[in-house]
């Protein structure tokens, strides 16, 4: 039906004409019909065809049916009502719209359009030419393809059901997610007594829980048998309503909820009633009479009454607890049913787990299944009919339950979650009024999640603050909360658990909620693809959302960029005055944009920003946040003040308070009460009320009760306020206030804004909130159930206005409250009727509730108007003429002078005068009254206001123009109202037309003295045709006639006081004062009260004072105070309200107003008045030149300071002691130093030396010795009279154990030097000659001592008795190697102790001396020299000293050269050289050689072409010859001893080697003369190599000297013996030998071992040119004379003579060159 609004929006009258047509009803018999298929399940694309005719129209329609039976084109499958979105997905329904017949066709397809055509067209064809036959089978074949399609989708479905669920089996985890709803429920329209069904598909893993609501209440199919019908059936889901009736019209809604999250949607069914035929089965209307009329649908009306009802009650925490009444509604209808709802504080309750609510038909009843404190408040009843409401109130009190730990708090209240987003939701919750006795120490959260009964406590460490920010959540989860109170007694039960609250997104909670619009059905939100790879950009708005000391809460928004990939956030925290950021959370990014940030340091300063991040990387850093500090800044509220108790109901008592001062975040009040003398407290109300008045109830009759109160917010529990006075409980007179309203407190007397009466209602308990406007009724006030006693309770349910009908009725005006139509009500139920209707002001309140000072009774309740307020005013002028007393509170004076302020058509602005006597208290406020007067004879007295109003002036409104009037006035405090002033002067009611201004109104005279005087006044209230634009003040004297007024100021004053100084001491004066505009000078305002100027005894004037901080304050003694009076400062005369400029503080009978920072905007005229005084006041000019003045005084009182010449240092004394040390620049006698470290004073004892230099100005305090508890801060705080300074070291970390381990080297010194010690510790030294000298420097040595050398731990060198006090100590390593690395000591020792010094010479220590050693070797080399060998070209460098260790590298072309056998390197003596053997032009070049000493190193280089190499190419060749030459001349390779002693008859062998090439000639000599071979003289040569000498029997004829001579072509060699004989002696045989080249006897194999004991000494020196390529290493050549032991010489081998002889072994064989001339002496005998 589109367009259609609900039958209930229509007037039923109407709606009815539109079904009186034939026509229409039969398109609703089509209607029905196309219904019936619907609700059978079938789904058919278009209704039946039919043709009617009625009234000239012609209606025509189509059925899919019939067109498929008669139609030969196979039937298309049948269409769905399912919408789907561009990816064929499932979003929701298409409601079939009901509209004619052509619209319906005319919204078809284009093939559609042609099937229908063809279908028509072939029915008129089968008409003319075909048979039923034909039609059977055409039908017969629609039908078959129409079933085939049917069960291709059918196993198509099943196909897809079975395949999804083995995927659930497979892989539940990464299923699971939140329930969607796949299909919506659609909404529905039906008529009365038909069946709807509402059905969806939810999708969801694990499988959601699905439950049906009516109007958020949830359906149970078993509390109305056969009404509804829920069905749940493969994730599709049913709600089947029978037989549809009106009150079934509804909004629906189905929730589905699974363990990741929950999701709801709704639809809305509307049941129309046709009014053209009226079901018999209904009850037929009941009438009462004529006159009632039918009920709302049949034209009458009801009328409800509530009895029986519930008074105030009590229960305790798990408790159960029903609350009832009895319902009566006129005329009774059997199957009618209102609508009851129940509220708590004015908040609507919905049916949950906690509380039940039934409806029986006659009896409401609201059932609590588990009391809690959540559930205290003021229960409110509410049956709603078509004629209207009847509402009954009453307060139920819960009491905590008995705590588990004696003396333990009650449990936490209210626990609610704020703020929930995607891993991270805050808790708050209330404090509870029970501690236990001990103050509580802090709060455990815990959290559960939904589905799960188990608890995990959030906060380690209790908090304190009411609130805590809960993270670590897992998204899509749903958590409950709850919160546990803590004392040292133990802890609390656990509070209440919260609602469940999902971790998601807000804005993905609203999308899954959905947006829904009335009867269309769901609007679907979607949002764009995620880009990919895109980094996000800053976050926006980055805030502190709160701070305190235990967290920071940081919150920003997202980067504006739409559609990025899943961003994250990364916090990063920055300490005030660095730069240094540090990322918080580390580990795992926020999904959240909201932050709680701990473990913060309290009192710093922090600066944060936050980074976006996803997965293509971090973005740039939001803007950082200014600097927070940790700390709470939210303050715990003040105590209450001025609690005063007043009588009420033989059970209660009022209890009124005055709010906390400069309270944020107030939660609401505690009230707690104790019996006089009892010493006990209970507490009053266990949930915080937010007014600042409250009913105790449950009281013992007769009994003297106190009370106290404290204000609570979320930083916690003020102090208690003072008690109370004590009061007697029992019954005020009137019967007090029914416990269902509270009047409302008014304002406290403050000046405001003009006042107009408006109607406020309200009907709260403890609160001032106005009531839901579904909780206003609009029939006449109840009063039908009020008597019997029960009249103050039930009249608590008249929360509406009434009828304006009613007001006029009673004489009353529009605006005005009025009471019970019914005259014959009491007094009593008048007054409650009314309190309860609207609320009243506190003056009149306190009124009607009975006594509340010591004098007694003071007023009773009596109703709304003028009338009900006549005992307040006898008893208040009993109290008056009994004479007011200054030390009790009573009800003040009646004002006085009441004029007109503005006047227009309906309404008159009025002002008066404040009474003279206020009664001890504040005004609260003023009642004013009016009434006509009509021809001089005055009427009855009218209301004008119901509530207070502060200010002295108000507009009364809804006058009669051109009438007269007259006007009385009332002023109220705490005491009551007082009498009405003297009815005012009769004024006329007729709107203003002049152009210049009214009058001005509220002249007060302040600051009266003998010279001067201040007159203050208000801005008229009419300005006429222009605004305002200044004043002019009159003056006379009090007694003068009218021609004595004359002007104070010659030019108007555009501000509204002004000072007048034109008085006489003593005189009495009167003052009147005249606004202007463009258009003149207005009327005059009324004349003030007569003023004598004369300065009152005792008098004061604001004083100027600056003080030691350089503070500027005004500040005010006043010597008259009362209990009550207060000061109040004003700048300008504008009351000061504001503290950001001036701080004020009050102590006593001293008032003091300080600048906070003053500056040019400070400047004015300050005054302070002292209120419930005789008018002492005073007031201070500060103009700018003054201000200046003030600021220099303050500077120097603020900022007086000691010059200091130097700060505080520290330095180190001898005995490692420390002195911290300062100079000042001067200070005097009286100058005094306070020494503070780590906030501690120190003193003067054994471990602090204070020294203090007056006339210096030194100031300094030594300490032998630094200790790990001597970390920290040192200051030394100076002050001389007002001047003072500090000065502050610190030494922590690295800088104290530096200075410490200084201090303790420093005391080991000082004991080292008291005996033999190292003046400069042991160090090593190179000299020239690459010698290392280790030394030392030692000092206060005696003869005793003695310095001892160790390497290794091994002594290597003893110096004793030196012979000096102070000198220096060495030991020199001549030529250093590798052996003499190791750690050398060096100790001194005497009877004074000892001292030790140690040089690491192991490692790094002896690579850095062998550098040093390198660069001495290196800086002594000489330039790389070119010299020639018989090989090639040899480059060579010499070094004073050569090392094993030395490492050098040879270069050519400034590349490291590569060695082979044609060229070496090598090293002889202290010769460095490196040889080209065969040297060709590819070897010319630069070469170089470079010494390596550990750091830069020392580069030789020789340029080795062009005529150097030339020259020295040359000269290899030549020598290359002449060694050729050499190798191959003849020579005598193996030697002849010098002489060979033997006995005669032996036989003698010789055999040497020759050798030459060519093969040189041998010739023997003996005495110089050849010899040749014969039988006794062998000679002989063998291999070429062996020549032998034999003779075979020796005789002493061979005695001579024998000559061997080779000779060839290029040389000649000779080698001698001689032969010596013996005598004969046995023949033991032929001993035959030979020598070496060296002359050494070699044996033969055969010879007997007794002869190889013979011992030849003595060897043959032959001098030769031989030429060495390498000298033997220094250890070889020491080893090789070791091996020639003497003891071993005897048995010595003689080297074979066959064994040729290196050129190495030649040279070491060699003797030393000053021994070689020497002949042998030595004798070989054998």
């Amino acid at each position: 039906m589109s367009g259609s609004v609900p039958f209930y929006q229509k007037h039923h009258r109407h709606y009815d004409r539109s079904y009186r047509s034939k026509e229409t009803e039969s398109r609703l018999s089509q209607y029905q019909t196309g219904s019936r298929y619907t609700a059978a399940g079938t789904t058919s694309a278009s209704t039946s065809a039919s043709t009617s005719r009625s009234g000239g129209l012609k209606v025509t329609s189509y059925s899919g049916l019939e067109a498929s039976r008669l139609s030969p084109v196979p039937t298309r499958v049948k269409p769905t009502y399912l919408a789907v979105d561009k990816e064929n997905q499932i979003i929701g329904y298409v409601v079939p719209i009901f509209r004619g017949s052509q619209e319906f066709a005319a919204g078809f397809s284009d093939t559609e359009e042609r099937r229908v055509r063809d279908t028509a067209g072939y029915m008129a064809r089968r008409d003319l030419f075909t048979s039923g036959l034909e039609m059977e089978r055409s039908e017969q074949i629609s039908r078959r393809e129409a079933m085939r399609g049917s069960a291709e989708r059918i196993s198509l479905k099943k196909r897809i059901h079975e395949h999804g669920e083995h995927f659930k089996r497979m892989n539940e985890d990464s299923l699971m997610h939140a329930p969607d709803f796949v299909i919506k429920p659609r909404s529905h329209t039906v008529w009365e007594k038909q069946s709807v069904r509402l059905h969806c598909t939810v999708s969801g893993w694990p499988d959601p829980r699905v439950v049906w609501y009516k109007n958020n209440v949830a359906i149970d199919p078993l509390s109305n048998a056969g009404k509804y019908k829920i069905e749940s059936r493969y994730s599709v889901h049913s709600l089947e309503i029978n037989k549809c009736d009106f009150d079934d019209t509804a909004q629906y809604r189905v929730s589905a909820m699974n363990s990741k999250g929950e999701q709801s949607v709704f639809a809305s069914v509307v049941v129309k009633r046709f009014k053209g035929e009226v079901d018999e089965s209904l009850p037929s209307p009941r009438r009462a009479g004529t006159e009632d009329g039918p009920v709302s649908e049949y034209g009458i009306n009801f009328q409800t009454h509530i009895v029986d009802t519930f008074g105030v009650s009590f229960g305790r925490e798990g408790e159960t607890m029903s609350l009832g009444c009895t319902v009566i509604i006129y005329p009774a209808l059997h199957r009618y049913q209102p609508e009851v709802q129940w509220y708590r504080d004015d908040v609507l309750l919905c049916p949950s787990k906690w509380n039940h609510m039934c409806w029986s038909g006659d009896r409401a009843t609201l059932t609590f299944t588990h009391l809690n404190k959540e559930d205290e408040g003021l229960y409110t009843l509410r049956v709603t009919t078509k004629s209207g409401y009847e509402t009954y109130s009453a307060y139920v009190f819960v009491r905590d339950a008995e705590a588990e730990v004696e003396r333990a708090p009650g449990a936490p209240l209210d626990v609610r979650c704020l703020d929930a987003n995607k891993d991270y939701i805050i808790v708050s919750w209330k404090q509870p009024a029970v501690d236990g006795g001990d103050s509580i120490s802090g709060y455990f959260v815990d959290r559960c999640e939904v589905g799960t009964t188990h608890w995990i406590q959030c906060n380690e460490t209790p908090v304190k603050f009411a609130r805590f920010p809960v993270t670590g959540l897992v998204e899509g989860r749903s958590y409950m909360f709850r919160v546990r109170a803590v004392n040292a007694n133990g802890m609390s039960r656990a509070s209440r658990a919260s609602e469940p609250v999902a971790a998601m997104d807000p804005a993905d909670r609203a999308r899954k909620r959905g947006t829904s619009a009335p009867w269309t059905g769901q609007i679907i939100v979607t949002e764009e693809e995620p880009a990919e790879g895109i980094v996000p950009g800053r976050p926006l708005e980055l805030q502190v959302t709160e701070a305190t000391k235990n967290y920071v809460v940081l919150s920003w928004n997202p980067p504006g960029e739409k559609g990025l990939e899943g961003v994250m956030y990364y916090v990063e925290k920055c300490v005030s005055g660095t730069d240094s950021w540090q990322r918080v959370n580390t580990e795992i990014p926020v999904r959240s944009p909201r932050f709680a940030l701990f473990d913060l340091a309290e009192g710093k300063s922090y600066s944060f920003r936050v980074r976006c991040c996803n997965s293509a990387g971090v973005g740039e850093p939001s803007d950082p946040t200014e600097a927070t500090t940790v700390g709470d800044k939210l303050d715990i509220p003040s105590a209450p003040s001025k609690v005063v108790p007043t009588q009420n109901t033989d059970t209660s008592v009022v209890v009124s308070w005055e709010a906390s001062r400069e309270a944020k975040e107030m939660v609401g009040y505690y009230i707690e009460g104790s019996v006089v003398g009892s010493g006990a407290w209970e507490p009053c109300n266990n949930k915080p009320v937010n007014a600042t008045r409250f009913i105790c109830h449950g009281l013992t009759t007769g009994e003297k009760y106190v009370f106290r109160v404290r204000a609570v917010n979320a930083a916690g529990l003020s102090q208690f306020s003072p008690e109370s006075e004590p009061v007697e409980v029992k019954a005020a007179i009137g019967g007090g206030i029914p416990h269902g309203v509270l009047p409302e407190m008014g304002p406290g007397g403050n000046a405001g804004p003009l006042t107009e009466h408006r109607p406020r209602w309200t009907g709260a308990h403890e609160t001032v909130q106005s009531p839901p406007d579904t909780m206003r009724k609009h029939n006449k006030a109840q009063a039908d159930t009020e008597a019997g006693g029960q009249g103050a309770a039930a009249a608590s349910s008249a929360l509406a206005p009434p009828r304006p009908g009613e007001c006029k009725r009673e004489g009353g005006k529009r605006g005005s409250v009025s009471w019970a139509p019914d005259p014959a009500k009491d007094l009593v139920s008048e007054s409650a009727s009314d309190s309860a209707c609207d609320s009243l002001t506190d003056a009149a309140a306190s009124a009607r509730l009975g006594p509340v000072t010591a004098g007694g009774p003071v007023t009773a309740a009596a109703g709304c108007g003028p009338g009900a307020r006549k005992l307040s005013v006898d008893a208040s002028a009993d109290r008056e003429a009994a004479g007011p007393r200054r030390g009790s509170t009573a009800s003040p004076a009646p004002p006085f002078g009441i004029s007109v302020l503005e006047c227009v058509r309906d309404s008159m602005v009025l002002a008066w005068k404040q009474p003279s006597f206020i009664g001890g208290a504040d005004i609260t406020g003023y009642f004013l009254d009016y009434r006509e007067v009509v021809d001089g004879v005055p009427e009855k007295w009218h209301e004008a206001n119901t509530r207070a109003v502060s200010e002295r002036a108000y507009r009364v409104s809804d006058l009669r123009e051109n009438k007269k009037y007259q006007f009385q006035v009332r002023a109220a405090n705490m005491a009551g109202v007082g009498i009405p002033s003297q009815p005012s002067d009769t004024f006329l009611c007729e709107e203003w037309t002049i152009a210049v201004p009214g009058p001005p109104h509220d002249l007060q005279v302040r600051e009266v003295r003998s010279d001067s005087l201040v007159l203050l006044w208000k801005p008229p209230v009419y300005q006429g045709r222009d605004p305002v634009n200044g004043f002019y003040v009159d003056i006379k004297e009090a007694g003068a006639p009218q021609e004595a007024w004359r002007g104070v100021n010659t030019k108007a004053t555009e501000s509204a006081f002004i000072k007048i100084t034109d008085v006489k001491e003593g005189e009495s004066y009167v003052f009147r004062v005249r606004a202007q505009n463009y258009a003149g000078v207005g009327q005059v305002s009324a004349v003030t009260e007569p003023v004598v100027a004369l300065t009152k005894p005792g008098t004061k004037e604001i004083v100027v004072d600056v003080d030691d901080n350089g503070v500027v304050s005004l500040n005010f003694e006043c010597g008259d105070m009362t209990a009550d009076s207060k000061f109040v400062w004003s700048k300008n005369y504008e009351e000061i309200t504001d503290p950001s400029r001036l701080t004020l503080e009050t102590k006593g009978n001293k008032s003091k107003a300080a600048f906070n920072t003053p500056a040019e905007e400070d400047v004015g005229i300050y005054s302070c008045l002292v209120t419930h005084t005789d008018g002492a006041s005073s007031s201070y000019s500060l103009s700018e030149e003054e201000l200046k003045r003030l600021l220099v005084i303050s500077h120097d009182h603020k900022f007086p300071v000691i010059p200091l010449k130097s700060d505080l240092a520290v330095e180190l004394l001898e005995k490692g002691k420390v002195r911290f040390w300062l100079q000042a620049d001067k200070m005097t006698a009286n100058g005094k130093v306070d020494y503070i470290f780590n906030d501690n004073a120190v003193s003067q004892g054994d471990k602090y030396k204070m020294n203090f230099d007056k006339n210096t100005g030194v100031i300094e305090m030594i300490m032998d010795c630094l200790t790990p508890a001597d970390e920290g801060t040192f200051t030394f705080q100076l002050q001389d009279g007002k001047a003072t300074n500090q000065s502050s070291l610190v030494l922590i970390g690295d800088v104290f154990k530096a200075l410490q381990k200084e201090s303790e080297f420093q005391m080991k010194e000082w004991v080292r030097k008291q005996g033999p010690h190292f003046i400069e510790y042991l160090s090593y030294e190179v000299t020239q000659e690459c010698c290392v000298i280790l030394k030392c420097k030692v000092g206060n040595m005696k003869k005793e001592t003695s310095a001892l050398w160790y390497k290794d731990g091994h002594q290597i060198k003893a110096d004793d008795s030196l012979g000096f006090t102070e000198g220096v100590l060495k030991l020199e390593i001549a030529q250093i190697s590798k052996k003499d690395s190791g750690v050398y000591e060096v100790v001194l020792k005497d009877d004074r102790g000892k001292d030790t010094s140690t040089l690491n010479l192991t490692d790094q220590g002896f690579k850095d001396l062998m550098n040093e050693v390198f660069s001495f070797i290196a800086n002594s080399s000489t330039p790389l020299k070119i010299t020639s060998t018989d090989e090639g070209v040899r480059l060579y460098t010499f070094v004073n000293f050569y090392n094993d260790l030395l490492q050098v590298t040879w270069h050519y072309k400034d590349s490291a050269i590569a060695f082979s056998d044609r060229v070496k390197s090598g090293v002889v003596g202290e010769q460095l050289w490196l040889q080209i053997t065969e040297p060709t032009e590819k070897d010319t070049g630069k070469y170089a050689i470079e010494f390596h000493d550990g750091k830069a190193g020392l580069r030789r280089t020789v340029e080795l072409s062009g005529q150097a190499f030339d020259d020295a190419f040359a000269e290899f060749k030549r020598l290359q010859a002449a060694a050729i030459a050499e190798r191959s001349r003849a020579r005598v390779a193996g030697g002849l001893p010098d002489v060979v002693t033997i006995q005669e008859g032996k036989a003698l062998n010789l055999t040497c080697n020759i050798s030459g090439d060519p093969l040189p000639e041998v010739t023997w000599l003996k005495n110089d003369r050849e010899i040749t071979s014969d039988d006794h003289c062998i000679l002989s040569i063998a291999s070429g190599k062996f020549a032998s000498f034999t003779i075979t029997a020796v005789n002493t004829m061979d005695s001579g000297k024998y000559s061997i001579l080779v000779k060839n072509k290029y040389g000649t060699e000779s080698g001698d013996f001689t032969l010596e004989i013996v005598e004969e002696t046995p023949d033991f045989g032929t001993t035959s030998y030979s020598t070496d080249a060296e002359g050494n006897v070699v044996f033969g194999p055969n010879t007997p071992k007794e002869k190889m004991k013979t011992a030849v000494t003595g060897t043959k020196k032959q001098k030769r040119k031989e030429s060495v390529t390498k000298t033997l290493p220094v250890e070889k050549a020491a080893a090789e004379p070791e091996a020639c032991d003497p003891k071993q010489k005897g048995d010595a081998e003689v080297v074979a003579a066959d064994r040729p002889l290196t050129a190495e072994q030649s040279e070491a064989s060699e003797p030393p060159a000053d021994t070689a001339e020497e002949p042998a002496a030595e004798t070989h005998s054998i």
